[in-house]
């Protein structure tokens, strides 16, 4: 049996769903527009990878924004699969993963032919960044997500000689993205980047849900 109907006969609906939520370009115009003191005008993609990097059933997501001013320098490139928890398979985690050669796949969220060579070997695992996915049933048939660190985990990791820290968090509905990511002070443990006044709301303008593996 290959991956692709491996992955067909055991990822849930709920999963599906999720990853077909996150697949697209957003941007939060309307928070920047309206508050922009403490939202920049961000454009985020979520693209799904269309190569298989894991042996275990899962749908992977590469994820990268920029300023809209300079849509031509992404940052923050990063792998997130969406994937059944090992101790509880009921349970939906999303784990982060980083690439050692940022170089190598910046642009890949509106160029997907960046992704179509990727190898597990590009990217490292972040231990400490797995969260935790609860869902919602809503009437409309419809879900709603809200991903978290489990308490009293850290999300850390060193790039470039430098050590950093990172409170991660999302919340993943039909058309709209919440993001609660927010970079963190080593020293004094304060948020110093990101959401700091709440969430960045982005509304998806491009569907990219086709694409995904499988």
């Amino acid at each position: 049996m290959n991956l692709k109907n491996q992955t067909n006969m055991t990822i849930s609906p709920e999963l599906r769903a999720l990853a077909q939520y996150m697949a697209g370009e957003f941007d939060n115009r309307e928070q920047a527009l309206a508050d922009p003191a403490w939202y920049v005008h961000l454009r985020l993609w979520q693209r799904p990878v269309p190569v298989p990097l894991f042996s275990e059933p899962s749908i992977t997501l590469f994820a990268e924004q920029a300023n809209i001013l300079e849509l031509d320098k992404p940052y923050r490139p990063r792998i997130v699969q969406l994937r059944h928890s090992q101790i509880a398979p009921g349970l939906i985690e999303a784990q982060y993963y980083m690439f050692h050669d940022i170089e190598a796949v910046k642009g890949a969220g509106c160029n997907p032919d960046l992704l179509g060579k990727l190898t597990k070997e590009q990217i490292q695992l972040l231990p400490g960044c797995t969260l935790s996915v609860a869902v919602q049933n809503l009437a409309s048939n419809g879900y709603r997500f809200r991903a978290s660190l489990p308490e009293g985990t850290r999300c850390g990791f060193a790039y470039g000689g430098q050590n950093y820290q990172v409170d991660l968090g999302f919340e993943a509905a039909g058309e709209e993205f919440l993001s609660y990511d927010k970079g963190i002070s080593p020293t004094t443990g304060k948020a110093i980047w990101g959401a700091l006044m709440g969430p960045f709301r982005f509304v998806k303008r491009q569907d990219f849900a086709a694409e995904i593996l499988g």
